[in-house]
């Protein structure tokens, strides 16, 4: 029996806010860029010796085949270049896999993909390939791509032949024990992997020979057999029969299958999965020249408080350390962190204080705009309150702040969760007021949109506003 999709999601989802996942890729997740599978990089080689690839299943012998023929790997080494070196195309599911918060990406695919999409999303990546680079971490590092098969750049050395796999613990003695150790103790995601990998079998083995069933438990894709993919029913039958004695097999392994009917899907789920970690994440909007019926010394209760109870409840708390609201914010946060956290600072808390000292108002609005995307980027819900400040022009008023207003408008084409307290005043009654016209889009608000609205109770304002959260965090949308 396979598991659900939304099943999947939340199981890897907790393991990835528990810092306990992993990812494991194969051919299939480098195919949507544009680069070939095992078969395809061979397809050319067996031709040379007069084989039909399609008519093959043993590949290694088929590499094999190949090298002896040619005496040397010259050709296989030339076709490693050909085939990886080539102008690629945009693949939203190493996108997603890169973005999210994982340390931890093993591969047998020679290409650069994730490493390079890893790059783009700022983080610091530590390719290994050779076990002379096992003993030593790069500093400050984000994540580390195992690459176990070798790299485009150094074909020679690439794991692709019989001999090769026979080699490998002579030539990389290292690689199989780190993985098991992964295995042992992460649970990760084969996506775009056919298990018909002699190393990772191996490991496979070793893991369920030394654990039996006490294995920890993985996840895979497979695209389930269709009738509509055969004329013959009978055909049908078989592989039917067959994909679900495999799926039954790789229970021995922990590995639970997630069926899809088409590959496109494996990005939909991605895309939950995402959305389901960053709703971990809550951005704080609000600044406060002015407290108006609140009065100072309550609204920050109210910040100190929500913080409070959202770290409480395993929620991290983004804060851009608004004016007047944003120190009441962050001393709650460090309240919990410190009380029962171990004083995990930044697992609970990104302090996001804005650039000081740009006096030409049109870049700053550009900075500040650049500055508020990125920000609210990886989170997943949106709080408001209050949002006012000292008129520029004459600064015996108070005015709406716009930049609250911005923030809105980002957090909700981000998609995120909105969660706007109206009866703290200002702009976050506009936003409240958007919110309530457009109730449809805002469902999950409505049975509490009266509190939201008019409760200046600074505990059943606090509780309405985790309930939300907590409901939105465990909400998906398959």
């Amino acid at each position: 029996m396979a598991i659900s999709k939304n099943g999947f999601i939340r199981k890897y989802t907790n393991a990835i806010r528990e810092g306990n996942a992993a990812i494991f890729a194969g051919a299939g997740l480098s195919r949507t860029s544009g680069y070939v599978d095992w078969k395809g990089l061979l397809r050319p080689l067996a031709e040379e010796v007069e084989l039909n690839i399609d008519k093959e299943n043993d590949l290694l012998s088929i590499a094999q085949y190949c090298r002896n023929e040619a005496g040397n790997r010259a050709s296989i080494n030339q076709e490693i270049l050909n085939a990886f070196n080539s102008e690629v195309e945009e693949n939203e599911n190493i996108e997603i896999i890169a973005r999210l918060p994982i340390s931890t990406y093993w591969t047998t695919n020679y290409d650069k993909l994730i490493e390079r999409e890893l790059e783009k999303n700022g983080k610091k990546a530590e390719v290994k390939m050779e076990s002379k680079q096992l003993a030593n971490a790069l500093k400050n590092r984000d994540a580390v791509v195992y690459k176990m098969h070798g790299d485009v750049d150094h074909p020679a050395d690439a794991v692709l032949t019989k001999d090769d796999y026979i080699l490998y613990n002579k030539n990389r003695p290292l690689f199989r024990t780190i993985l098991k150790g992964d295995l042992i103790s992460k649970k990760f995601l084969f996506i775009g992997f056919s298990f018909e990998d002699p190393n990772l079998d191996y490991i496979l083995g070793q893991i369920h020979s030394l654990l039996d069933e006490n294995v920890t438990e993985h996840y895979c894709f497979f695209r389930k057999v269709q009738e509509s993919d055969y004329e013959d029913p009978e055909e049908y039958g078989y592989e039917s029969a067959k994909q679900e004695l495999r799926v039954k097999d790789l229970k021995r392994y922990g590995i639970q299958t997630v069926f899809v009917d088409d590959y496109s899907e494996i990005t939909v789920v991605l895309r939950d999965v995402e959305s389901a970690i960053k709703r971990n994440n809550i951005f704080i909007s609000g600044s406060a020249d002015d407290y108006g019926d609140w009065g100072k010394e309550k609204i920050e209760e109210l910040a100190r408080e929500l913080s409070k109870s959202l770290v409480k409840n395993d929620f991290r708390i983004t804060s851009g350390f608004g004016l007047g609201i944003g120190s009441s914010v962050i001393n709650g946060a460090l309240d919990e962190i410190y009380l029962s956290k171990y004083k995990h600072i930044d697992e609970y808390l990104c302090l996001r204080p804005f650039p000081q000292g740009i006096k030409d108002a049109q870049m700053r609005q550009k900075i500040f705009e650049k500055y508020r995307k990125d920000m609210i980027s990886d989170t997943g819900i949106a709080i408001f309150l209050c949002g006012n400040k000292k008129d520029p022009n004459d600064s015996s008023k108070i005015i709406d702040a716009p930049g609250c207003w911005d923030e809105f408008r980002i957090a909700r084409d981000n998609n995120n969760v909105i969660i706007p307290i109206g009866s703290t005043g200002f702009m976050a009654k506009k936003i409240f007021d958007e919110v309530r016209t457009n109730i449809e889009k805002y469902q999950y608000l409505e049975k509490y949109i009266g509190i939201l609205e008019t409760s200046t109770d600074v505990e059943t304002l606090v509780k309405t506003v985790v309930t939300i959260a907590k409901e939105q965090r465990n909400t998906l949308k398959m």
